[in-house]
């Protein structure tokens, strides 16, 4: 479920703004994927996730050489039936006011980091967002899809997002009974 950067739903800012962790995935020089958990913040205005840490390790290093190369990386939450995965053009931070937005974005969403003087940012540019989050009524499809679910729009099973959005969402059974055109 594709979302759209530049116009995301307050249900999925507001999944993005909540306490969770969530996976970065980059590359190692073999281009086998490195994943690892992390904490990350969202900065709507400039459409970029943020990932602190410390300029040895090796998220960092894989960013670096990344950001010379052009690969992609991704970040990703998961709880229960909502989930997002960010993914974009990567790059390491290490200019004290880049650092300060990293740090500042981790401490609102989790708590005041310790200082680093080796303190980096992994920036993922969010040109790609897929999920959904919103929760969700039992068995409805997600009202984060809005192409999927004006096709149904018309249904007697068709219903609002338990989100509140006002999305229309549809039932699993009318989704089942039509299959994923």
């Amino acid at each position: 479920m594709a979302l759209d950067p530049s116009n995301l739903p307050d249900e999925v800012l507001t999944f993005l703004g909540e306490y969770h962790l969530a996976t970065l995935t980059t590359l190692r020089d073999d281009l086998s994927p490195h994943v690892v958990a992390v904490g990350f913040s969202y900065d709507a205005d400039a459409q970029v996730a943020r990932v602190i840490t410390w300029a040895g390790s090796q998220k960092a290093v894989n960013a670096r050489r990344m950001q010379k190369r052009g690969p992609r990386a991704a970040v990703a939450q998961v709880d229960g039936g909502r989930w997002l995965s960010l993914e974009g053009p990567v790059r390491l931070v290490t200019d004290p006011d880049g650092v300060r937005a990293g740090v500042d974005g981790y401490a609102a969403r989790y708590r005041q980091p310790k200082e680093r003087d080796d303190r980096v940012v992994i920036e993922i540019a969010g040109e790609r967002i897929l999920g959904r989050g919103c929760r969700l009524q039992q068995g409805s499809v997600p009202c984060c899809n809005r192409q999927l679910a004006s096709r149904f729009q018309g249904s007697s099973a068709s219903q609002r997002c338990a989100a509140g959005c006002g999305s229309i969402g549809v039932s699993s059974a009318d989704f089942s009974s039509r299959g994923s055109r």
